[in-house]
């Protein structure tokens, strides 16, 4: 029965799907669903649907006139239900039982935690291949009973539904591929273990955001576990062992993991995380949402054996000892610092003496200019800049620094190069020469 101040699915489907609402149309087409002919009930005149029924977050608590729904919906291949108030499933079953061609139905946050499911309403749903029941409450009992009835399912969304543990079924579900039961309280892989007895055909199970502490269970049980899995997502998981990881390679078929966010990896750089993930499971062709290519799996798995080169014996893993029977035992990589110099000692030269001053490399000429003023006794005005690379012979003689603007980095400079200073007074037509390294030479002042 409708409760008070609900509303029935029919009146909101009436309402939405009135001519002022939804353009009226005849004929094939897009979203068309009045044929051509006889009209058996006097509404069809007025409505129009689509295959595609959305009717979220409209008090529905009840399903009304049957034989209505049937005539307007004969058409409908998925509903979308969610956010409404229905919490009697003999409600539920009366809507879908009238939609024979559903094949998606959405009962996302409904309110169905004390709701009693009787076998004979639960067989209402017996062509439905997509569930979503999402913080929905539902218990164990009641999803018991439905999978009964419905051999033809094929994906099941159970998130945020509070579960904390999984209850045992007798009953196989072998038509389900996904299963989505992420936001959930689960802990104990034995719960986990519940799920593949339960659904042991999946294909993809995602449980992100549960807290699974470890995988545990033997080599045997877990191979038998998911014999057909191929996907796996375990998000923001509790996982703190390179062990747990590694179980993964006894589901036999698994090629893509997803795996962020969890305690093992939050001391690696992203890089690392990745490489040492890879080099640990040589199934997985794609992990977090990333194709693993065969250049990248070799890279990986070159890090993960010089990753561990100075561990003791007794902490090396298995795969190290794999890993070195197929490239060898790899020699560290030389680093290399790619970054820019920030300095350089120079000499700066300036009528015969001589100071070694270090100098900053992301400044200006300009601001070289300033930097010698002490050290030469000249106003930056009064200047002129030479610069002599010692390990070049430039036929040319010195480079002089024409452009305030230009920074020194761009010179390549390097320590020991010298930075010829020539007061403006001399004729800019006679180019100093550089310096012999074994001439005598003054310093230009007392200390710097």
């Amino acid at each position: 029965m409708e409760q008070v101040g609900g509303r029935s699915f029919m009146e909101v489907l009436s309402e939405k799907y009135s001519p002022e609402n939804f353009p009226y149309r005849r004929g094939p087409g897009m979203g068309i669903v009045v044929p051509a002919g006889p009209q058996g009930s006097p509404m069809k005149d007025r409505l129009n649907l689509p295959s595609i029924l959305v009717l979220n977050s409209c008090c529905i608590t009840s399903a009304g006139d049957e034989g209505e729904i049937a005539a307007f919906c004969a058409h409908v291949c998925e509903l979308d239900l969610s956010d409404n108030k229905l919490e009697d499933w003999h409600e539920i079953s009366k809507i879908v039982s009238s939609i024979p061609h559903l094949y998606f139905l959405n009962l996302t946050t409904n309110p169905l935690s004390q709701a009693v499911l009787d076998p004979s309403c639960s067989k209402a749903l017996v062509r439905v291949r997509r569930l979503v029941l999402n913080n929905t409450k539902v218990s164990w009992e009641t999803l018991h009973t439905l999978l009964a009835e419905m051999p033809q399912l094929e994906q099941l969304f159970l998130c945020l539904n509070g579960y904390d543990t999984v209850s045992h079924s007798s009953v196989r579900c072998s038509s389900l591929r996904l299963l989505h039961i992420t936001d959930n309280n689960l802990q104990d892989w034995s719960e986990v273990c519940k799920v593949g007895a339960m659904f042991p055909c999946l294909d993809t199970l995602v449980m992100a955001n549960n807290h699974l502490s470890s995988i545990g269970g033997s080599e045997e049980t877990l191979s038998r576990l998911f014999p057909c899995l191929h996907h796996i997502n375990l998000h923001n998981s509790g996982l703190n062992s390179w062990g747990d990881i590694e179980k993964l390679n006894l589901f036999p078929k698994l090629d893509e993991v997803r795996l962020k966010g969890i305690p093992l990896l939050q001391n690696y750089t992203n890089t690392e995380r990745r490489n040492l993930i890879i080099a640990r499971l040589p199934s997985v062709t794609m992990l977090n949402g990333s194709d693993v290519t065969d250049g990248e799996r070799e890279d990986a798995e070159r890090f993960f054996i010089r990753h561990y080169l100075d561990f003791p014996e007794e902490e090396l893993p298995c795969r190290y000892h794999e890993l070195v029977t197929k490239y060898g035992k790899l020699a560290p990589l030389a680093e290399v610092d790619l970054r820019p110099r920030c300095h350089a000692k120079v000499e700066v030269r300036c009528e015969g003496k001589m100071e070694i001053v270090s100098i900053r490399l992301d400044q200006t000429v300009s601001g070289l200019k300033k930097r010698l003023r002490s050290v030469v006794q000249l106003s930056p005005n009064s200047m002129r800049l030479y610069y002599i690379d010692k390990d070049l012979s430039c036929p040319f003689g010195p480079e002089e620094m024409k452009y305030s603007t230009r920074a020194l980095h761009s010179y390549s400079i390097k320590d020991g190069d010298e930075i010829l200073v020539v007061p403006k007074s001399r004729p800019q037509s006679t180019p100093p020469a550089p310096s012999s390294s074994s001439s005598s030479s003054t310093p230009l002042s007392p200390s710097l």
